[in-house]
């Protein structure tokens, strides 16, 4: 903390608490708002969006946010998708097999419809100026308001490392830096990354406040919220690339019918979508529902007394058939690694001219452009 400054410990805390903060239903009524704004000038708008390669990326990511990824572009709004290959570290001390994930994640986004000439794919470690501007914006939060984020102390409780490190705990503020370096105005999150993203505007607004002279460098982004589906993974627990229960976009259909085959449902024969009481048959409901554009209760109606047979290969075939396309891209693009490292090189060349700009802009609101 920069100890000339007037603010204090308490001043931050006060602040934080103080101003309009992100919950879940205001950001849920924001973000219909948003939607409808989106709609009529999506051009007005820039996103930030992007995952840590730690794994292959799977149908719960997908749903949840991968397609909304490729909606938006196709909408018109300018999309910065950031592989946040700096960040695999937080909780590992090791990035094995990086390239190769990395390139997966590429091939991916390529295949489910992300195109690299609307969308800018790029990698943290390729654009300096972005991961400079975690030093200021740390000169701006205090270590309680790291601290007590709970994000970070969900990630901390899961860790696969000992002790947290330096990175781990300063997540929040890269995470700012990644979002404010393209002047983003929406990020599409999940309710449990709302907490991330309130930081995130509390550092634009103190930067605005303490270097801005009244002119604002960095917008305060809002969240997109999408009714985005849980879906679990065959275990019945939550999915994910780390537990061995999802199903990759890179699976092939044998593997997704083995795989469907060995997933969780219950004793009771006649399939109802009851997501209270039956949350592992009513996810694989959900997981058609979505395949197919259909409601799960009516997919649930025609199952009836078949029992869970009949729901796990009504599933497969509903995946099996909404992947084919989706594969054949995937195929068609694995066979060219050197385009896949072509679209890294022209997105991380777009993202370093706009982050050297955004540096620019923050040297010399600080008084430091020499």
């Amino acid at each position: 903390m920069n100890t000339t400054d007037t603010h204090t410990t308490d001043t931050y805390a006060a602040d934080a608490h103080t101003t309009d903060t992100l919950g879940t239903s205001t950001a849920q009524a924001r973000s219909a708002v948003l939607e409808r704004e989106i709609r009529r000038d999506p051009g007005r708008f820039r996103i930030l969006t992007g995952d840590r390669p730690t794994g292959r990326l799977h149908l719960g990511h997908y749903f949840g946010t991968l397609h909304n990824r490729v909606r938006l572009q196709d909408l018109g709004v300018e999309t910065f998708v950031v592989i946040a290959d700096y960040q695999v570290l937080t909780d590992r001390d090791v990035a094995d097999n990086l390239t190769e994930v990395v390139e997966d994640l590429v091939l991916d986004h390529l295949a489910i419809g992300v195109d690299p000439q609307r969308s800018t794919i790029f990698t943290h470690s390729a654009v300096p100026a972005l991961n400079q501007l975690l030093l200021p914006f740390l000169s701006l939060v205090s270590v309680a308001e790291l601290n007590r984020n709970p994000t970070v102390k969900d990630e901390i409780a899961h860790s696969r490392q000992s002790s947290v490190s330096g990175l781990m705990f300063t997540y929040p503020a890269h995470q700012a830096a990644d979002i404010l370096f393209c002047k983003a105005h929406l990020v599409p999150v999940g309710q449990d990354q709302l907490p991330h993203l309130e930081l995130t505007r509390t550092i634009a607004r103190r930067f605005n406040d303490r270097y801005g002279n009244g002119t604002p460098v960095f917008p305060e982004p809002d969240a997109l919220l999408s009714a985005a589906p849980l879906l679990l993974g065959t275990d019945g627990g939550k999915m994910s690339k780390s537990r061995g229960n999802a199903i990759a976009l890179a699976a092939d259909a044998d593997e997704t019918a083995r795989l469907l085959r060995g997933a969780k449902t219950d004793s009771e024969r006649h399939i109802t979508y009851d997501p209270g009481a039956r949350p592992e048959v009513s996810s694989l409901l959900l997981l058609a529902a979505l395949c197919q554009d259909r409601d799960p209760r009516e997919i649930a109606e025609e199952i009836g007394a078949a029992g869970s047979a009949a729901l796990k290969k009504h599933v497969t075939e509903a995946v099996n058939e909404h992947l084919a396309p989706i594969r054949a891209r995937r195929t068609a693009y694995a066979g060219d690694r050197g385009y896949l490292r072509q679209v890294l090189r022209e997105g991380n060349a777009r993202a370093n001219a706009v982050a050297e700009a955004t540096l620019a802009q923050v040297r010399t609101a600080m008084n430091s452009h020499y």
